[in-house]
């Protein structure tokens, strides 16, 4: 089986987690020259306003050649308080938002330098909590150009249609304001958790993944 090459993913979309799941053994690039406003340092939820987007400010120590491996976290923004007071008023009355909020809270009182820490440390609270603790990652250890790997690494682009190149059509859940702005597809899959519980597994095991491997 060809193993995918997945961005690093700050609380990631629906589409991602579904190859993850789907693979169960991917490999995430570190060693690309780090690409600015994609879902690397940025994950998206719904709220009574429509999509919000929540986003990691960084400093990159090299400028814009510097590597996600190497990319900082600008912890002197107020970020953390910002982004976790938009979830508790995004989800707060989701039907399993009380359940599931103790597992992902403490990461936004515990401080990072590094990006690819944080993201890391969120997925494996995420892998956990959906029950999907089989699922392996590894890190590359340098940056090739023509990789062997299924190669998704420009597949999850936020300026494009949702899950464009990765998944068909996203299934329907019921989401909190769903009245309001319809169903939203591809949202992070903090979205899928809080609005399904338990049964977030079993629809990312039902997702039809449609892979075509792109470049920037």
């Amino acid at each position: 089986m060809e193993f995918p090459l997945l961005p690093t993913a700050y609380l990631p979309p629906v589409s991602w987690m579904a190859v993850a799941f789907k693979y169960q053994n991917v490999t995430i690039e570190l060693h690309e020259t780090y690409p600015k406003q994609t879902l690397r340092n940025r994950c998206t939820i719904a709220t009574a306003n429509g999509i919000l987007n929540l986003t990691i400010p960084v400093i990159k120590i090299n400028g814009n050649h510097t590597q996600t491996c190497d990319i900082r976290i600008d912890n002197s923004k107020n970020w953390q308080q910002l982004h976790w007071r938009s979830i508790i008023t995004a989800y707060n009355k989701s039907p399993y938002f009380l359940y599931y909020r103790d597992i992902i809270e403490p990461l936004y009182h515990k401080k990072y330098e590094s990006l690819v820490s944080l993201n890391q440390d969120f997925l494996i609270r995420l892998f956990s909590t959906l029950n999907i603790r089989t699922i392996k990652t590894h890190n590359t250890y340098e940056f090739i150009y023509e990789p062997d790997y299924l190669n998704l690494r420009n597949c999850f682009n936020p300026k494009k249609q949702p899950f464009q190149n990765v998944t068909k059509a996203l299934p329907r859940y019921m989401q909190v304001f769903e009245e309001i702005h319809g169903f939203i597809p591809d949202l992070s899959i903090i979205d899928l958790l809080f609005n399904l519980g338990p049964d977030a597994s079993a629809y990312l095991a039902n997702i039809e993944l449609s892979l075509r491997e792109e470049t920037m």
